[in-house]
């Protein structure tokens, strides 16, 4: 099933994703690295990486709900993209709550903004597989001709076409 919206013919879903990805796992890593006193400054660092993460993740929700709504009712790639979904949005909410915890930059963060950035890095592991789930086993952003001698896609086609070497 291929996604909804795409640019240069790739899903922006899955573009998209990779910021809010490494940006909030930036801040579990820095969160971590405070909690083991390493560094001054590691709070610093979780504190701007939490507003980044947050809105990119947003922006992402965004084109991940537009792929959603292609997906069949009542196939399990519709019950697992809710999960995948719904996940991310507590991920989301979780992290927005560690970071108004934390009241400025300056500031270290009290053991609840570390609690929550910790188990909002958790549940994004689980959201993650999700995800892969959607796209590697159930073929959800996939292009519908996928094979390993599809041209390529700036070429704008499809792409459909004879599969060498089967």
């Amino acid at each position: 099933m291929e996604a909804r919206v795409k640019l240069l013919g790739h899903p922006v879903h899955q573009m998209l994703i990779v910021l809010p990805l490494g940006l909030l796992t930036g801040v579990v890593i820095f969160d971590l690295l405070h909690v083991l006193g390493v560094g001054d400054d590691m709070h610093r660092v979780s504190y701007w990486l939490l507003p980044a993460g947050i809105v990119t993740g947003l922006l992402a929700a965004v084109f991940g709900l537009a792929d959603f709504t292609k997906i069949p009712r009542g196939t399990r790639a519709k019950r697992v993209g809710a999960q995948h979904g719904i996940g991310n949005v507590v991920v989301v909410v979780v992290f927005l709550l560690s970071w108004l915890l934390r009241g400025d930059p300056d500031t270290a963060p009290e053991t609840m903004a570390l609690v929550l950035s910790f188990a909002a890095g958790g549940i994004a592991m689980v959201t993650g597989w999700l995800g892969g789930e959607l796209v590697d086993r159930l073929g959800v952003g996939v292009d519908d001709g996928a094979h390993l001698d599809a041209p390529s896609s700036l070429k704008g086609g499809p792409a459909r076409g004879a599969v060498s070497g089967r």
